[in-house]
């Protein structure tokens, strides 16, 4: 069943871009967070959008939020997209596609990974979902929009 709009988010401990393990709890009672699955690494599309985020990182965190970005892909494609394109936020490794499913992540045609943005506050309650294949920028405009609304 896919996560809604009042939820409380499903945790989840997996591997970031370096190794060390991430904890969708560790965040609780700290910040928010903006969690945005993504398809694939490296690719047009999720360049775009990852670079969207890494332009927008700052007003992010200045309203209090960490970015947070998930994808199958293994944690070395994951550090080695990080460093290509300088992106300042974590990259969480989802190999198997375990979080993906928790979530209710829907593929795009029935193949393609979609690609789902939550913005989810200090109490760990989703307040936001953004759910677009190709408006890339706009996963970036939802969640500081609702970000600041909260």
């Amino acid at each position: 069943m896919a996560v809604k709009v009042g939820d409380t988010a499903p945790d989840f401990t997996l591997s970031s871009q370096t190794g060390e393990p991430i904890s969708l709890k560790d965040f609780r009672g700290q910040k928010a967070v903006v969690l945005y699955f993504y398809p694939k690494d490296d690719t047009p599309g999720c360049t775009k959008e990852s670079c969207g985020f890494r332009d927008s990182y700052e007003t992010f965190t200045d309203a209090g939020a960490e970015v947070i970005g998930i994808s199958g892909d293994s944690v070395n494609s994951h550090q080695q997209f990080a460093s290509k394109h300088q992106l300042p936020f974590t990259l969480i490794s989802d190999v198997g596609d375990k979080v993906r499913k928790l979530y209710g992540v829907p593929a795009t045609f029935g193949l393609l990974p979609g690609r789902v943005t939550y913005l989810i506050d200090k109490e760990g309650v989703v307040r936001h979902i953004f759910n677009s294949q190709l408006n890339f920028q706009g996963h970036i405009d939802e969640s500081l929009k609702a970000l600041q609304g909260m």
